[in-house]
């Protein structure tokens, strides 16, 4: 179990620093590469795991995180990606109830801490991967790599594959689940401490412990269980010392047969059930919670899981796995999605990318050989706990067990990064042992990839800090994503920068012709533009392609509306509803194509379920106390306005509608408050002065009269009947001048 000092280690030129000191100095490494994310925005899919998610909101129960997903979804639901995170939306909730609302800041620092936090404990993981668990008399582990450990560990902490996990707050799941992972391992190497009771193999209550830090891993993120598959080969190189090459030669070639009893003994096969047990049913748990049933993803997430051939299926996973490697290898082309045409599919075996797959399979082959082969004792543990470090957390990405809903996500990488710092920082000792009259050059040229590392973090923490700079960053990365011109387009939309949305949208759509979503985007903005004709074709096609999309089908409806077609508009909405049951925006859509066909009661309907869906709707509201005015029903108008006011009492349109129907009823001093609060919320509503203007004109209050009839006319000129209103009480005082004494 114990190993001697690691031959190659001295050479490395690093200090050799005391525990404390080796974490503090990664641990700033680590500060220091992302700490100008700290003040980021909201990005991407913060959006809907943070900003839209209501289990972070104080109101909402607690229990709720226990049954919904990441993103809020109820598991149960088919739109549901099944992503069971509880401890880390807990994480996001504490966040919330600290900053006192949705202040990114305070979710960002947390991020950046706990990256400090595990780089800082992968000195100790790498101590023991490398160096084994000898301890001193007091029971602390020796680091017998402290050099190799260290420069490992600082690897780690200035990795750019990090960025997404870092600056992107929804990757504080891969934080917490390295960070319970990192927690899992080291406690089960405290079972192994003998430094108390030198008698006692292993202690089952600290292998217990680390059966209930890895389903804690796994409850921050799924990948967390493959901390069993580390533990075991730990145990079985590390604490069992069996050389895997030896064993397979003996099993295969009959020699020399395995002593069943030195196995027992060890208590190898009581811990290898302890964690198969613990694994299956944590598995079986989160079956269950699941609904029994995987995620449903589409084949835009993940195009080569829907290859029907399945040697091209193969292939096209081995490339994935391939860029994978290189961006660990070379992390320079970063991306925030690879989907949607970031990565075309292999078609056939000429393609000259099937030389990535081979050079992949060559270096992976030639590093198992060495790790199961070579006559050092030291390199073989190494290499081979280095290569599960880097291949075991990676397994539930590798669509082998179930497809995944990506191609490439950098996320996923954030484990398997720490296997290969391990190997890159074991390859580099032995350069520097085997050639160590070009040390100088050696030690320039770790430095330099050091720096490049802690540059390329900074740069790429910069480009997460808001959509804008991230979305622009991925074109250069992913110029055929269809997903990135939408984002991009999006953000220019959301900016107000429609103009310059649509061409993105368009591009969205050329590379991928059945992205609705953008189909949708692009024929709202056309809507609004008034190019109607292009956008009914753009909407038509995208509910034709996904006929259960509620919102195209809305958006179609009012385009059809606008376009007078208006039964065709009526069956769009009715069909948004069939596939959107609740959905207040489609009926208030549904009741101004009522109201624009008088046909009112079916109106007041549809307002009314908007607002029975949404009480907050204010343009239903609204649009009910308008109608009633209109139609002469003034009692009804004044009752659904004064019920309205209930739920929204700060809504100064309301109020306005509101003021106007009592103004009729003659109700003029409780109208002229509405009137008067309205502007103290919205001092220039031209329109509002304009109608307490006439309130006091016939309340007989002509010198208040004039004075907001021409507050109206400053702010707008051309508001139409306020300048004769206003000329026709000028006559009238000046006849009340001429007739006075």
């Amino acid at each position: 179990m114990a190993l001697t000092e690691v031959y190659w280690d001295h050479h490395i030129p690093l200090p050799k620093l005391a525990p404390a000191q080796a974490k503090v100095t990664v641990a700033l490494v680590a500060l220091l590469c992302f700490i100008n994310s700290y003040d980021g925005e909201f990005v991407f899919d913060d959006s809907e795991a943070i900003v839209n998610n209501k289990d972070l909101r104080p109101a909402t129960p607690l229990n709720n995180i226990w049954s919904n997903d990441f993103w809020g979804s109820n598991l149960s639901s088919n739109s549901s990606h099944k992503s069971y995170r509880p401890l880390t939306v807990l994480t996001f909730r504490l966040n919330y109830l600290v900053a006192g609302g949705l202040h990114p800041v305070g979710f960002h620092v947390l991020n950046i801490v706990l990256h400090a936090v595990v780089s800082a404990l992968m000195n100790d993981v790498f101590a023991i991967l490398i160096g084994g668990l000898d301890h001193d008399e007091q029971g602390r582990t020796l680091n017998h790599a402290p050099k190799t450990s260290l420069l490992a560990a600082i690897f780690f902490a200035a990795h750019p594959i990090h960025t997404e996990s870092v600056a992107g707050i929804v990757g504080r799941a891969d934080l917490l689940c390295a960070l319970f992972f990192q927690l899992s391992f080291l406690t089960y190497c405290r079972a192994f401490n003998k430094g108390s009771d030198r008698d006692e193999r292993f202690s089952v209550q600290w292998v217990v412990v680390s059966l209930l830090l890895c389903a804690a891993a796994m409850l921050c993120k799924e990948q967390g269980i493959t901390v069993l598959g580390v533990n075991a080969a730990f145990d079985v190189l590390l604490i069992c010392n069996v050389n895997v090459y030896e064993l397979s030669q003996r099993l295969l070639l009959r020699k020399n047969p395995l002593d069943v009893n030195e196995v027992l003994r060890s208590g190898l096969l009581t811990r290898l059930a302890l964690m198969a047990l613990g694994g299956l049913s944590m598995l079986y748990a989160r079956w269950r919670i699941m609904g029994t049933g995987p995620p449903a993803f589409t084949e835009v997430d993940n195009p080569a899981s829907f290859e029907e051939n399945v040697f091209l299926r193969i292939v096209n996973y081995n490339y994935y796995y391939s860029l994978n490697a290189w961006l660990l290898l070379c992390p320079w082309w970063l991306c925030f999605d690879w989907s949607m045409g970031c990565v075309p599919l292999i078609k056939s075996a000429t393609d000259w990318r099937m030389v990535w797959l081979l050079l992949l399979w060559c270096v992976l082959i030639g590093l198992t050989s060495q790790a199961l082969c070579s006559q050092d004792s030291q390199r073989r543990r190494t290499l081979t706990l280095g290569l599960v470090l880097l291949v075991v957390p990676f397994l539930p990405a590798c669509n082998i067990f179930f497809r995944v809903g990506f191609v490439i996500a950098e996320r996923v990488l954030y484990l398997s990064s720490a296997g290969f710092c391990l190997l890159l920082a074991f390859a580099l000792g032995h350069c520097f042992h085997r050639w160590f009259r070009y040390r100088r050059l050696l030690c320039v040229l770790v430095l330099a990839l050091l720096c490049v590392h802690v540059v390329r973090c900074a740069l790429r923490s910069h480009q997460w800090r808001s959509e804008q700079s991230l979305f622009i960053s991925a074109l250069s990365v992913c110029p055929l994503n269809a997903k990135v011109h939408y984002n991009v387009g999006k953000n220019l939309a959301d900016r107000g920068n429609s103009s310059a949305a649509v061409s993105y949208y368009r591009e969205a759509v050329r590379l991928h012709p059945t992205y609705v979503h953008a189909m949708n985007n692009l024929g709202n903005i056309l809507k609004e533009k008034n190019e109607l004709v292009e956008a009914e074709q753009l909407l038509s096609k995208a509910v034709s392609i996904q006929p259960d999309f509620a919102a195209a089908w809305m958006n179609l409806g009012i385009v059809q509306n606008s376009l007078q077609k208006f039964e065709e508009a009526e069956q769009s909405y009715w069909n948004a509803i069939r596939f959107r049951r609740k959905y207040p925006d489609c009926y208030y859509n549904l009741g101004r194509l009522y109201a624009d066909q008088n046909r009112h009661i079916d109106a007041l309907n549809a307002w009314r379920n908007a607002t029975v869906l949404k009480p907050d709707h204010s343009l239903a509201w609204n649009n009910m106390v308008i109608l009633l005015d209109n139609t002469g029903n003034l009692g009804q108008a004044e009752l659904i306005g004064r019920e309205a006011l209930k739920l929204l009492p700060n809504d100064h349109t309301i109020m306005f509608s509101l003021a106007n129907v009592l103004g009729k009823l003659q109700k003029y001093k409780e109208s002229e408050g509405f009137f008067l609060h309205a502007l103290r919320i919205n001092p220039n509503a031209a329109s509002c002065h304009g109608n307490l203007a006439v309130l006091y004109h016939r309340w007989g209050k002509l010198e208040l009269a004039k004075k907001h009839y021409e507050l109206s006319l400053k702010l707008d000129p051309e508001a139409p009947g306020t300048r004769d209103n206003y000329n026709m009480l000028r006559r009238k005082l000046d006849q009340l001048k001429r007739s006075a004494p």
